[in-house]
């Protein structure tokens, strides 16, 4: 069974800045909120008595070497505390003027969570919840070829993905290798026809690489397509 002093903080007698001998037990390794109004001494209490206090006795407990590179911190005016461990204390400030700073951006942490997610993390359809894989070209022609015959097949390589603009440069390109028919936010529309698009708006555009029924022999042209398609669009294909 844990000792009292294993279960609490227990402060005794503090008397910094506006505490009056104040005597009060925290619960350890468990959120505590301490609240009150303004200048009731919640900031007193929580970081000039008991962070004061813990991180005091952290930096005695060092050699006289290591004390020498760190601040020293007075002993805070209490009669006792109790069930102390070294202390961390966190300033409630912001750190930049930046709108788009997140947590994760601010504390420098983003970076290795971007890479963790990126080599251990497993992917998943957001609509259906089915784990996304990457596949070869074989084993999507066999995934599709077990689709029912005469089943008709649309071939697209996502050319933009969610970004706003007019994009004339790319129907322009599109046009100049030779292709007719387009998906742009969900419709289809022809690249004959003059197509205008709102430039605050954001747009998926899909180029349509191939249009073939499911049968015996298509497997061939499947995947010339579908290798067109990665090739227009960073290896990724609809």
């Amino acid at each position: 069974m844990c000792t009292m002093s294993h279960e609490w903080i227990d402060v005794r007698g503090a008397r910094v800045h506006n505490l009056k001998d104040v005597n009060v037990k925290l619960p350890r390794n468990q959120l505590v909120v301490i609240t009150g109004l303004s200048g009731s001494g919640k900031s007193s209490l929580a970081f000039d008595t008991i962070y004061a206090e813990g991180q005091r006795r952290y930096v005695e407990s060092l050699s006289a070497y290591a004390r020498q590179f760190l601040e020293q911190v007075e002993k805070p005016d209490v009669d006792q505390i109790t069930g102390l461990s070294p202390a961390i204390s966190i300033e409630q400030r912001t750190t930049g003027s930046n709108p788009r700073s997140t947590v994760g951006t601010v504390t420098e942490i983003y970076d290795y969570l971007r890479l963790l997610f990126a080599n251990v993390g497993i992917p998943h359809c957001p609509s259906c919840g089915q784990e996304i894989k990457s596949q070869s070209v074989e084993r999507m022609v066999e995934a599709i070829m077990t689709e029912p015959i005469e089943e008709r097949v649309n071939v697209l390589a996502p050319m933009v993905r969610g970004r706003k603009g007019e994009f004339k440069k790319e129907l322009a390109a599109l046009r100049a290798k030779g292709f007719t028919k387009i998906r742009i936010d969900g419709r289809l529309l022809s690249l004959e026809d003059e197509i205008h698009l709102e430039r605050r708006k954001n747009h998926w555009i899909d180029a349509i690489v191939d249009r073939l029924l499911i049968r015996s022999g298509a497997e061939r042209r499947l995947r010339e397509s579908i290798e067109f398609a990665l090739s227009l669009s960073d290896d990724v294909v609809i």
